[in-house]
């Protein structure tokens, strides 16, 4: 099964504020989402990374065009979603299945554009967005605009998927396609329900771990960045237990990827040739 992931934008901070015991000198993150072609399920997308028409377009919240202010993310209009689409010979009609890792604007930003689609995401989640008022799930960095009118009606629920137990040293989770290929594994701390993508084909299993860490040395030598970063983590309490149980799976001889480190993967989309 291949997988591959794109880099929607980049973003700054300071690399104390996502690496405990860091300096002040900024590092430029990647925002990635992926794409993987299941052998049943055709082409899949792994949330779709941020696009220029949910940041800055006129008919957008004052709240999530300040957002994109403050965060000032550079997009990458060579590997935003449809253009890496057409470099595989698809459309956004093609893709049936979009997992949705969590409900963050850097993950969700173009659902829209995906008319066929069901959404796989934590339907737990899904249920306290509608609970809370928008005002409540700004506070929770959920900007309920960038979802797809229909949202719900599309959402294919992570709780109705067959539980799979963790084993030798693979962290368990819910089966998505019902094959063991694609496990979804709940990493809270970061955002609500979240969960990361644990691929099992490949000679060495890969967890795509999403936001657990910014950074893979935070999380490779336990340099969990504490305060002020947790004031905006969904629970803070809950980020060490997640980053041990990654590094439990790094020493069983997994790989670990991560959504925003700055560092190339054998995973990442290679630039198009000039």
């Amino acid at each position: 099964m291949r997988i591959v992931f794109a880099n929607s934008a980049w973003v700054s901070a300071a690399e104390r504020l996502i690496l405990r015991g860091g300096n002040w000198q900024s590092v430029r993150l990647r925002v990635r989402y992926g794409l993987f072609f299941h052998p049943a399920a055709g082409p899949v997308l792994i949330d779709t990374g941020y696009t220029p028409e949910a940041l800055s377009d006129a008919r957008r919240s004052r709240m999530l065009r300040l957002y994109a202010a403050l965060l000032k993310p550079q997009i990458n209009a060579a590997e935003q979603v449809l253009p890496v689409l057409r470099r595989f010979g698809l459309s956004p009609d093609d893709i049936r299945t979009i997992t949705v890792t969590h409900f963050h604007a850097d993950h969700i930003s173009g659902l829209s554009l995906f008319r066929n689609a069901r959404f796989i995401a934590s339907d737990a989640a899904w249920a306290r967005v509608k609970a809370r008022s928008p005002r409540q799930n700004l506070r929770h960095g959920v900007f309920t605009e960038l979802f797809p009118p229909d949202f719900e009606a599309r959402l294919e629920a992570l709780s109705a998927k067959r539980r799979v137990e963790a084993r030798e040293g693979a962290p368990g989770g819910a089966d998505l396609f019902g094959d063991g290929s694609v496990i979804a594994v709940d990493l809270p701390g970061h955002a609500d329900g979240q969960f990361g993508l644990l691929f099992t084909g490949p000679a060495r299993p890969l967890l795509y771990a999403v936001d657990a860490q910014w950074l893979l040395n935070a999380l490779t030598h336990n340099r969990t960045p504490g305060f002020p970063t947790t004031l905006i983590a969904e629970d803070a309490a809950a980020i060490e237990p997640t980053s041990a149980m990654l590094r439990r799976f790094l020493a069983s001889g997994g790989e670990v990827m991560l959504c925003h480190d700055p560092a190339p993967t054998s995973y990442d989309l290679a630039p198009e040739a000039a």
